[in-house]
């Protein structure tokens, strides 16, 4: 059974940085895509960055400049870089993975951004 598994979330001050990770497990297959997407209280889910097999990449541009998505294929592991955080950055974070003909999803971690 495949699983995704958030780490890295926490409680930072505005103009703070955090470093999310989100590792696989239980898959014998390779991920073509891999992304964030994030979850504030009372809104409705949304993306935040993509990264392909290639390395390519793409960001909200809400993030864009701010956050840097990668990814550590030899790992399992995806990375979420976060700089310069603002206070609308706080969300549950969620990594999801396109693999093997399905789609799995984290179960998630929370970030707070407050002073």
């Amino acid at each position: 059974q495949v699983q995704l598994v958030e780490s890295g979330g926490g409680l930072v001050q505005p103009g703070g940085s955090l470093r999310l990770s989100c590792t696989a497990s239980g898959n014998s297959f390779s991920f073509n895509i891999m992304d964030w997407h994030r979850q504030a209280p009372g809104k409705e889910r949304e993306f935040v960055a993509v990264i392909r097999s290639g390395g390519t990449t793409v960001y909200a541009d809400s993030v864009k400049g701010r956050f840097t998505i990668s990814r550590e294929d030899a790992k399992n592991t995806a990375y979420l870089q976060m700089n310069s955080l603002k206070p609308e950055d706080t969300a549950i974070y969620y990594c999801r993975a396109f693999g093997n003909g399905r789609v799995y999803w984290g179960q998630g971690t929370q970030v707070t951004v407050s002073s």
